[in-house]
């Protein structure tokens, strides 16, 4: 296969072409040299192609297995594999530098120039490097953003999938990650890519894990698991490869660059789509998955689809209706239906027509987040609700055990995830399986110049505890002797002010350093919420029928709560307490 990268050049303010083989695969426990090859071992050729626009670069130094061979070739890109094929559709003079490492780190390099004469006028056209950089004419290029009110501006999904599976970001979901800020300019003027970031960047969390970039600094987190990191991007260049017929970004540089949100690896994007004022595009992330951005021309505003969502409780029992009102469409989009995710776990309903009214039955009582999202062909359009049902259906069947339930270990259990607010909180080798603890995976929690950071559990929508029975919750911890580990309920029906419903702090206080302990919190006689908010409070929630049951949702575990100095970080695993209503298992 062949790869052609586009890019631009100084003197006729265009782009160039350069075709590259696919790189040969080298046996990197069989190298040739203890070291890098000298200055007399150095040599490669270059000879006609094709065409007089087509260059065959051929290694020749005599090697029988090195780390990488590498190909500057003159204009910011950079290929690997033992020959290549340059396309050079512009008059201009190429410093091109074959550089071989050794697999001791060694690397020697040999320069020579490639010299064209000839001009390819058809390639000036490109309608890929024209919407990506505005063309020949614009010698400021071209700006693009963070499509930050789009769903799916960040994604993430299988490396050989065509789609955000796993999670698509909601519109302005990563306000203050520092993404939405920042500036990418494309140029055909020496095809430079200009990241302007304002000071910060939006990175993953294995990217600061271990200084893995030094350049990153003062680290804050981001929803628990991500950075917003201090940051100064260097100059950088950029090009485009076709493979069998889809375009590939690539950004060159000696610090990263990329589009709001570090994922790591090569930092080549695949071009889904690209118009005069839109970019969407995927890479393979340094994790191994495919990682997606979408991007918008900078002051663009673009036609959006409007409505609004009616929500509606019908004559059936406990059945509710959604359909779209007062739907705007702008001229040149067009509605393919909408979907309505009710909440409780049930099937995602369809329509294709926007028209339409979708209706759901809810077994449970509680309160469901409704998502409902519009099929506009140039994007999808999202509208969050909520339905709250008061009573059981007739024919649901409680099911309550008298008994504690495992709600995760990391192996086989998990009734909901466990993420982290203000901290980090990450699945890792347990670092000694011994008794009471033999598990292979624990999680770790870290946090650092926080004072109330804590990893938390939340139930599904429509389940809460039930503590009429049982009010013991436990906990596998692992850490130094004196932490103080604190556990408490809440109920987020009151957003930011969930703490209101808190139960009143239970702490258990670390035995031993580096053993696993068995940390136990009985609720008991318990209050929770605070006179002074004029809200409800209790003495005691396991006997207030305000708390008992329906009411809390959310588990949070803090180690050293209100100790906001330094790094505090602890092992746990096995979070188990009462049976939860409604749920006979949790997800495997």
């Amino acid at each position: 296969m062949s790869n052609i990268i586009k890019s631009g050049i100084a003197m006729f303010m265009a782009a160039f072409l350069l075709l590259g083989c696919e790189p040969e695969e080298f046996d990197k426990s069989s190298l040739g040299l203890e070291g890098a090859p000298t200055d007399e071992q150095m040599d490669f050729t270059v000879t006609p192609g094709d065409d007089a626009f087509h260059f065959n670069l051929q290694n020749n130094t005599p090697v029988s297995g090195v780390a990488s061979i590498e190909w500057n070739l003159g204009n910011g890109t950079v290929l690997k594999g033992n020959s290549v094929e340059a396309y050079y559709p512009v008059p201009g003079v190429y410093d091109l530098t074959l550089t071989i490492t050794a697999n001791n780190g060694e690397s020697n390099s040999k320069v020579q120039e490639v010299e064209q004469t000839e001009t390819d006028y058809d390639f000036l056209d490109s309608p890929v490097l024209n919407m990506l950089t505005g063309g020949a004419d614009a010698a400021e290029g071209k700006t693009w953003v963070v499509d930050s009110l789009a769903a799916g501006h960040f994604g993430i999904g299988p490396p050989d999938g065509v789609g955000t599976e796993w999670w698509a970001a909601q519109p302005l979901q990563k306000t203050n990650s520092g993404a939405y800020d920042d500036e990418f300019t494309f140029k055909m003027v020496e095809f430079v890519f200009e990241y302007k970031n304002n000071g910060d960047s939006y990175v993953k969390d294995f990217r600061v894990d271990g200084d893995a970039v030094a350049e990153y600094t003062n680290p804050v987190p981001v929803d628990g698991t991500d950075y917003r990191v201090n940051y100064t991007p260097s100059a950088a260049t950029w090009s485009v490869v076709e493979k069998d017929g889809v375009n590939y970004l690539q950004l060159t540089s000696t610090k990263p660059s990329f589009f709001g949100f570090d994922y790591g690896g090569s930092y080549e994007y695949r071009i889904d789509e690209i118009t005069e004022t839109s970019i969407s595009m995927s890479t393979i992330g340094g994790d191994g998955n495919r990682w997606y951005n979408k991007l918008i021309l900078k002051g663009y505003e673009k036609p959006v689809v409007t409505y609004q969502t009616v929500i509606a409780e019908t004559e059936e029992e406990n059945e509710w209706s959604v359909n779209l009102d007062n739907v705007n469409i702008p001229d040149g989009i067009s509605v393919n239906g909408y979907t309505v995710d009710f909440g409780d776990g049930s099937d995602v309903l369809t329509t294709e027509d926007y028209n339409a009214t979708l209706s759901h039955v809810y077994m449970r009582k509680g309160t469901y987040p409704v998502t409902i999202t519009v099929l506009a062909s140039n994007e999808e359009v999202v509208d969050n609700q909520s339905i709250t049902v008061e009573n059981y259906h007739s024919e649901y069947e409680p099911f309550l055990l008298d008994q504690m339930v495992m709600y995760v270990d990391n192996s086989e259990v998990q009734m909901a995830p466990v993420l982290g607010q203000d901290c980090e909180v990450t699945v890792v080798d347990n670092p000694e399986r011994i008794y009471p603890n033999k598990g292979v995976k624990v999680f770790h929690y870290r946090k650092e110049n926080q004072q109330w950071a804590n990893a938390y559990m939340e139930l599904p929508a429509g389940y809460r505890f039930n503590l009429t029975n049982s009010s013991v919750f436990r906990i596998m911890v692992r850490g130094k002797a004196g932490q103080e580990i604190l556990m408490k309920l809440e109920n987020t029906d009151k957003g930011d002010n969930a703490w209101q419903t808190g139960t009143y702090d239970l702490i258990y206080t670390i035995q031993a350093d580096d053993t696993w302990e068995v940390a136990e919190f009985d609720f008991a006689g318990v209050g929770a919420g605070f006179d002074w908010t004029g809200d409800q409070f209790t003495s005691d929630v396991t006997t207030d029928p305000n708390f008992n049951q329906g009411f809390y949702n959310v588990i949070r575990i803090m180690c050293n709560p209100g100790v906001g100095e330094g790094v505090h970080e602890f092992y746990f695993d096995d979070l188990e307490g009462p049976h939860v209503e409604g749920l006979k298992s949790a997800s495997n």
